[in-house]
């Protein structure tokens, strides 16, 4: 849900934002919640999957954590994404039905492209969710009906490709995902981009809806 995407509740004080409010100086009874800082996107960075139930599949325990590779180190989701952006590799986020689902929280798609996501692969997307991806800059693909990570036996643990977005990218179009396990064996699978429209197409084009109103501002003032 989009709750445990970015949570509003309080912070925990071992938590990526609880360590960080420290480091600054702040007092654990000081911290109020993820709600009420909404406004900093420090906090809220740190927050972006960070809900105490959330359960990532990479790593045993509940909460904020993701296994780093290749070095195989359990860490913060989200100190593991900056390591990822510093290296100048994308992410791509793999999930199961109605991905999103829950109340529109506009945080769950801006913290889900601040940490580096280019695409989000699922069963499924919540109605808005999907929407709110898409004018981030961040692609929503769906497995087809047959499929699903399970069945295709994707861990995680894989490298990700994705072709077809130049050539002729339309509306629901069958993209193809390949998947470059460990030990070097390729798996080549049909995804459809869950783009819906033409104009959701230039804001991807764009890198997001910020992007494509200040360029169209832009070629207009320019004389």
């Amino acid at each position: 849900t989009t709750d445990h995407i970015s949570p509003a509740g309080s912070i925990p004080a071992q938590s990526a934002a609880g360590v960080y409010l420290i480091s600054k100086g702040v007092q654990p009874d000081d911290f109020n919640s993820y709600g009420s800082r909404r406004g900093n996107h420090e906090i809220m960075m740190r927050g972006t999957f960070a809900n105490i139930r959330i359960r990532n599949k990479l790593v045993e325990k509940e909460g904020g954590y993701t296994m780093s590779f290749p070095e195989g180190r359990e860490t913060f989701l989200y100190d593991a994404a900056m390591h990822y952006i510093d290296g100048g590799t994308h992410l791509m986020i793999v999930a199961g039905k109605m991905y999103g689902a829950g109340s529109s929280r506009d945080w769950a798609a801006k913290g889900t492209y601040l940490l580096g996501v280019k695409a989000v692969i699922a069963e499924s997307f919540e109605r808005i969710h999907r929407s709110n991806l898409v004018e981030m800059g961040v692609l929503p693909l769906e497995f087809t009906a047959d499929q699903t990570a399970e069945s295709l036996g994707i861990t995680g643990h894989e490298t990700f490709a994705i072709s077809g977005l130049q050539d002729a990218f339309a509306p629901g179009k069958l993209l193809d995902v390949t998947a470059t396990r460990e030990d070097g064996t390729r798996l080549t699978f049909k995804a459809k981009a869950r783009v819906d429209s033409l104009v959701e197409i230039e804001y991807l084009k764009h890198g997001g809806i910020l992007q494509y109103v200040l360029r169209q501002a832009m070629s207009v003032a320019t004389p």
